[in-house]
């Protein structure tokens, strides 16, 4: 027997219903009560804590970027004349400590993302919350990347420029950059590492973020507790 996904029902329910009937369509599995808009947003709240927490824990343990090929930060891209020059040169081992290295740094600075995600989430209105839920698949994480991306670079920036330096990376970088340079007739490379890394890194949490995202809106073994049940799988029903 199929079954329709929970938010596609709940887009409909909002789409043909007015406002002041939503309510009415969105049962309660243990009470048969209508569930509120206070409700439904305490659930969705609650989603994303969960999805947010699934999510810095995979990035910020040893090698959730480097290991991780979704989201491994690669030799920066305006430099890989860079990588291919210093590979043909035999030089594979100092490329790869540097991209270790830059991953590290990812892992380290990720640890800051919860408290700024649980922020973000505590702020979020009741018509934030409804227009989540009637949006598009990754809208949590959209309205997450638009209220913390900012901080999000603040907090992550000297976290990332402390690690490169502690981890070596910057002279990593320093060698793999002057050793290029010296080669005759190429173009100088010189790029922004810290806000290189920085922005990998809070691009690849965002991704995390969004598979978390995806999982709790189809898959009902994501619901780990009663709220998500209530907002998620009482909208389940037998497919007409």
């Amino acid at each position: 027997m199929k079954f329709i996904k929970p938010l596609f029902v709940a887009s409909a329910v909002l789409l043909v219903t007015p406002s002041c009937d939503v309510l009415t369509q969105l049962p309660n599995m243990t009470t048969n009560l209508p569930l509120s808009e206070a409700e439904v947003s305490a659930g969705l709240k609650e989603a994303l804590t969960v999805g947010i927490r699934n999510a810095v824990t995979q990035t910020s343990a040893t090698d959730g970027y480097y290991g991780n090929s979704l989201i491994k930060i690669p030799f920066p891209e305006e430099a890989q004349r860079v990588k291919t020059t210093l590979t043909n040169l035999g030089l594979n081992s100092l490329i790869d400590d540097f991209e270790e290295s830059m991953n590290h740094a990812a892992e380290q600075a990720s640890k800051k993302a919860t408290d700024i995600f649980v922020d973000a989430i505590t702020k979020m209105t009741i018509n934030d919350a409804m227009g989540i839920l009637n949006g598009a698949d990754d809208a949590a994480t959209q309205y997450l990347k638009r209220t913390t991306e900012n901080q999000l670079i603040s907090e992550f920036e000297p976290i990332i420029n402390s690690a490169l330096q502690q981890g070596n990376v910057t002279q990593y970088w320093t060698d793999i950059t002057t050793k290029y340079n010296q080669i005759p007739f190429v173009e100088p490379v010189q790029t922004d590492l810290t806000g290189y890394v920085t922005e990998r890194a809070i691009d690849g949490l965002f991704v995390m973020v969004a598979q978390e995202e995806k999982e709790i809106r189809e898959n009902p073994q994501a619901r780990i507790n009663d709220i998500l049940k209530r907002v998620f799988g009482s909208l389940d029903s037998p497919q007409i």
